[in-house]
Order: structure tokens, then C-alpha cells, then sequence
């Protein structure tokens, strides 16, 4: 009974050489210091899956969050979190006037596209987003950054949500990417 158990759970896993055909990946990211802020840029590359760009063409909004840390390095207990922000985006398609549309969730900014390469292209530009000031981070210690692209599977419209959390073609998130912050 239990190998038919672990047999059942393997297949509702998803797999990370299929899903990873689909998953958005953080191409580039860095952080430098403007004037007396610091600020992210970064390169993401975002792959749609069959499902999602049908899902897409068919009206439904695709929602995606980059989550961007800023952490002190510690020795003693966990490392403490400077920042932790996040920005917002919501990706549509109007069959009517056959433009797709980014829009930032954060300060509500709204692009039209004709290609859906172009609007992909709007989503994988991040430039010159304010992170932390200079006056927080310590002459002395060790500094972390990390960026992360999220899909929100909640966005989904209710009759979609439970498939994307077993079909491996909605797991089009990244994995967090790591540096360390340059002072």
C-alpha cells in the first residue's frame, strides 16, 4: 500500500525538467548605488506554457510578483531582512482590439502592446527600482540581495486553481537568485 502511495504522490509532484521549460528565470539582477539609494536592475525571462498562453488568449489574467530582498548576514541566529519588497504585475489580452496589456500593480502603470514579446519584454525589464538607503547598511558585515519571480496561482479564476497546483505547465515561477551586495 505504501509503495502505491509514493507511486501516486511522485506523479502529483511536479517535474522540475518540464516545469523548468515554462518557469520564468532571472537572467541578470544587480544592485548599485544611486547617489544615496540603492537601487535593483534586472534581466527576467518569462516562458509561457501551452496552458497559461491559452488561458491568456482566452481572457484570463496571469499575475506576477518579484519579490526583491535585501538581508544582513549573522552568525548568531537568522539573518535580519532590510528590505523586502515587491513588485506587482498583471499581464491581459483583448481579443477585441488584439493588444495585450501590462500593468504595474504597484504605481498602476499601464502598457499596449500589439506582441505579446513586447509585453514580456515591459515585464522583464526591471530598472532602477529604489530598495534601501545607503544609511542602512553598515560599513562593517556581509550584505545578501535576492530576487525571485512568483505566479500567482490564487489570481487564477476559481475553476483553474486547483489544475494549476498539479499541472506541471502553471509552475512558472523562478527560484530565488543570490549575490551578495556590493558596498
Amino acid at each position: 500500500m505504501s509503495a502505491y502511495l509514493s507511486s501516486a504522490l511522485f506523479w502529483l509532484l511536479p517535474s522540475s525538467g518540464y516545469a523548468d521549460s515554462f518557469a520564468a528565470q532571472v537572467r541578470q539582477a544587480e544592485i548599485t548605488l544611486q547617489g544615496d539609494i540603492y537601487v535593483l536592475s534586472a534581466d527576467i525571462d518569462y516562458r509561457l506554457s501551452d496552458e497559461a498562453m491559452e488561458a491568456l488568449q482566452n481572457g484570463v489574467s496571469l499575475f506576477w510578483d518579484i519579490q526583491v530582498k535585501v538581508q544582513r548576514r549573522r552568525n548568531i541566529l537568522w539573518d535580519q531582512t532590510l528590505a523586502d519588497l515587491v513588485i506587482y504585475y498583471r499581464l491581459q489580452y483583448h481579443a477585441l482590439l488584439n493588444m495585450y496589456r501590462v500593468i504595474n500593480e504597484v504605481n498602476g502603470e499601464t502598457y499596449n502592446f500589439s506582441t505579446l514579446s513586447s509585453a514580456l519584454g515591459q515585464m522583464s525589464a526591471v530598472r532602477n527600482f529604489r530598495l534601501i538607503d545607503k544609511a542602512d547598511i553598515a560599513r562593517e558585515g556581509e550584505y545578501l540581495c535576492a530576487v525571485k519571480v512568483n505566479f500567482d496561482r490564487e489570481a487564477l479564476p476559481l475553476p483553474l486553481r486547483p489544475i494549476s497546483y498539479i499541472d506541471p505547465q502553471w509552475y512558472l515561477s523562478s527560484d530565488w537568485t543570490l549575490w551578495p551586495l556590493k558596498k
